[in-house]
């Protein structure tokens, strides 16, 4: 889901399917975090994990299990948290806000910046599954003014409300909407966040900008969703609140493949830990663009098998800086036509079978297949700026429509939704990758993972100090 504003860039988001944020907390924390990272969980919607899960087929978990104590600063074990991929895309987070805390299921969303929630009294809101958040029953609920020094980040994201910058007694309110017409409105507010790791140690960040929504409306909402969380690049988003306590912002994920077991998980990560290292990492730079919301990159093009495909602007006929948003919160990816027909013609060359097309409501017309089971290839590579080739599978490029049952490819004609000459990176091609993040240095890295061996996604312990002995190795010898 990416913001309304700015940037034509965004459009695309129009088709996002959310993710959801699953963070756990069950008891008030005062630590705050210094230096250290963590990782968070993603649950499927259908999975025992989920609180949406029926409960009544299958044996009950208690999800609340008590808190350890906040692991010190010096501790090299990164908290990891599990990431599970639904059937249609979403992922689940769970974040705890306020003291005592309360439960909230949000969107995660790489699109957009602004964390809110819907709270009490909601004057005009969509159906909600789970209580509202009540701001009035939090002792560390502070609510901004108009002349309070963050209010004043509203204005990058085109949701500024306030007459005056100087008014110490009106209330910072905001007006955020998103391309595919849903919106909030409420008032911005400082708040303090609680998160667990599957490693069971508490994280706790205070003073966290929030939006308390009291008007939230669109239909892409759904009853078990309490709000987003912006994930993308601009200074309210989550990774750039808690990334400077977290030793920088960065993070990784690991997203499972479409047709994983469900029970299969992976990882993200925050901070600290998790930098994408190892054998195979390949990078390519962040593009800044007028767009302050997305990440923005730079694909050359794709080969089918051995046959390039060159993506070229339909205005300049070269391939322009930043083309590419990457968006783990839409499964498909969508392509400009001039990209897309000639990488469509040299894959129906290369598959002994002939296609049909689905005309999907939600995606538009797909390239699909009919068979049972996926496609042997061709194998896929995309080109990135920088010499970051990757390898695309069947696995990663085909996904089995759940009506129709076929196999279709996960890119489609971006013509559908917009005009615009650019691709959003789904998050169907970035599974069985590990992916990191680093606005700091402006850098996106990929790593060939399985990404549904939890112990290979992220990097555990054992890795690092495994590593450190490496390293400590040649000068113990030196000095022998």
């Amino acid at each position: 889901m990416a913001a309304a504003d700015h940037s034509t860039l965004c459009h695309l988001h129009l088709v996002t399917i959310n993710l959801f944020f699953y963070l756990v907390c069950h008891s008030s924390l005062a630590s705050n975090v210094h230096g250290g990272g963590f990782s968070v969980q993603l649950i499927r919607r259908n999975s025992p994990n989920s609180p949406f899960y029926n409960h009544n087929k299958a044996p009950s978990r208690n999800l609340y299990r008590r808190f350890r104590r906040l692991m010190e600063p010096s501790n090299p074990n990164t908290p990891q948290s599990e990431v599970r991929r639904d059937y249609d895309g979403e992922h689940l987070m769970k974040l705890s806000i306020g003291t005592p805390p309360v439960d909230i299921y949000g969107v995660a969303d790489t699109g957009s910046t602004l964390i809110w929630t819907q709270c009490e009294p909601c004057l005009d809101c969509y159906k909600q599954k789970n209580p509202k958040f009540d701001p009035r029953k939090s002792s560390t609920y502070r609510s901004l003014t108009c002349g309070a020094q963050e209010c004043n980040l509203l204005i990058d994201s085109g949701s500024y409300s306030c007459s005056s910058p100087d008014d110490h007694k009106a209330l910072c309110n905001y007006s955020y909407s998103y391309v595919d017409g849903a919106a909030t409105r409420g008032v911005l507010a400082k708040e303090t966040i609680i998160m667990k790791s599957t490693s069971g140690e508490p994280v706790s960040v205070k003073n966290i900008l929030i939006g308390c929504g009291h008007n939230n409306t669109g239909e892409t909402f759904l009853e078990n969703q309490m709000g987003v969380v912006g994930l993308g690049t601009g200074n309210m988003s989550f990774i750039s609140q808690i990334g400077p306590g977290l030793g920088g912002k960065r993070f990784s994920y690991c997203l499972v493949p479409p047709h994983a077991n469900p029970t299969a998980t992976s990882k993200m990560s925050f901070g600290n830990g998790s930098e994408v290292l190892g054998e195979g990492v390949v990078s390519t730079p962040l593009i800044s663009t007028p767009d302050k919301t997305a990440y923005h990159v730079t694909i050359a093009g794709m080969s089918v098998g051995d046959k390039f495909v060159p993506f070229n602007s339909s205005e300049t006929n070269a391939v322009l800086k930043g083309n590419t948003i990457l968006d783990s919160g839409t499964p498909n990816t969508y392509l400009p036509q001039q990209f897309y027909d000639p990488l469509v013609a040299e894959l129906k060359k290369q598959i002994p079978r002939t296609p049909i097309e689905i005309v999907d409501p939600t995606f538009g017309t797909l390239v699909c297949y009919n068979t049972a089971t996926n496609l042997e290839g061709p194998t896929l590579t995309v080109h990135f700026e920088g010499g970051a080739n990757l390898q695309l599978t069947p696995t990663q490029t085909f996904f089995q429509h759940q009506e129709f049952k076929n196999f279709c490819f996960a890119m489609q004609n971006s013509s559908y939704v917009t005009n615009d000459d650019f691709v959003l990176y789904g998050n169907y091609v970035q599974s069985n990758f590990l992916i990191g993040f680093d606005l700091d240095r402006r850098l996106v890295s990929f790593k060939p993972t399985d990404c549904t061996n939890t112990s290979a996604a992220i990097p555990t312990p054992f890795f690092y100090f495994s590593t450190y002995l490496l390293n400590l190795l040649p000068i113990v010898i030196l000095s022998l």
